[in-house]
């Protein structure tokens, strides 16, 4: 008797378990999963002359985090701190809580970029570190939305 109820007691937290709603991964989205603690995730990919996703909205004000991986070989990235049009002598719109300037990221490797995005305006990124032919043309934006 206790091993048949052991037994239903085990298959309904197995058909609980399988039934419970699953959130999508959808690389580059802000899904309710990814909020920790008031931080937003943002997975992106970095491979052959594209990052992915682009452009990458964020709201004024939140603290961010993307975790970038390169899929195919080593890749740079590096953000400006600063909205286009706006001169480097005034404050930074988006405030670094990690290192700034060019991050090289290894093949199949993810690093973290964290930041709180300010000021709201265009960040151009791009990849900082030569990948090939079209390595110029790897550039992406971040737009921080009031």
């Amino acid at each position: 008797m206790a091993r048949r109820l052991s037994l239903t007691l085990f298959l309904l937290a197995v058909v609980a378990f399988l039934s419970a709603p699953v959130l999508p991964s959808v690389p580059g989205r802000i899904l309710a999963d990814t909020q920790t603690q008031g931080v937003h995730v943002v997975e992106m990919t970095a491979k052959k002359y594209e990052f992915d996703p682009s452009p990458v909205r964020v709201k004024q004000g939140a603290r961010v985090q993307l975790k970038i991986t390169a899929t195919d070989h080593v890749h740079g990235f590096n953000l400006r701190p600063f909205p286009e049009g706006s001169s480097p002598t005034n404050s930074q719109g988006l405030v670094f809580s990690s290192p700034q300037g060019c991050q090289r990221i290894e093949k199949h490797q993810t690093v973290t970029i964290e930041f709180v995005a300010q000021t709201p305006g265009t960040y151009p990124f791009k990849c900082c570190v030569h990948c090939g032919w079209h390595h110029r043309s790897m550039t992406g934006e971040l737009i921080v939305e009031p």
